[in-house]
């Protein structure tokens, strides 16, 4: 399937709130592998349907082997339509956070450090799960591409957001 090209900051639909997925069929299967395709194209660790300019509530993560994050805790893979967060606990975990469609930039962002979901897969299959930590941070990260948020919008402090070359220039970037 074609590697489709990601929306980058600055795109006026990556600011919109997209809509549910309602369709569960081949065309839903058609778009889930092009995502997949673009994601690991470019080393991603997640991708909202919105970045490719998509406008649906699906999101796709998973993290083995990545060297954009190479301290990345395992996420598993995961296909998320209609997800609903809900935060377990107030606290707050800051890390940094890339993004493909913000490439070569890093910031330290906050995110609830544990964190249920729900929602299903491609195929309607409920998916419903408690994670804590990097995980529960991609999660956060590619739903928020759903309702029009861009990582940067959460930066609480803009000194601790730049280029990853700049930021980091004898290191690897921490993972996201």
């Amino acid at each position: 399937m074609p590697i489709r090209p990601v929306l980058k900051m600055g795109d006026p639909r990556l600011l919109q709130k997209s809509q549910p997925v309602t369709t569960f069929d081949a065309s839903l299967e058609a778009l889930v592998t092009d995502m997949v395709d673009t994601m690991r194209a470019l080393d991603g660790a997640g991708l909202a349907a919105p970045q490719i300019g998509v406008p649906l509530r699906l999101v796709i993560f998973g993290v083995e082997s990545n060297p954009r994050y190479p301290q990345a805790e395992e996420v598993p893979f995961t296909v998320l339509a209609n997800p609903v967060l809900t935060p377990r606990g107030e606290e707050l975990e800051d890390g940094w956070e890339g993004c493909l469609s913000v490439p070569g930039m890093r910031g330290l962002v906050p995110r609830h450090l544990h964190l249920n979901y729900r929602g299903v897969d491609q195929r309607g299959n409920a998916i419903d799960r408690d994670v804590s930590g990097f995980h529960a941070r991609v999660v956060q990260h590619e739903c928020d591409h759903l309702d029009g948020i861009l990582y940067p919008m959460r930066i609480r402090d803009m000194r601790l957001f730049g280029f990853t070359d700049v930021l980091f220039p004898d290191d690897p970037p921490p993972a996201e």
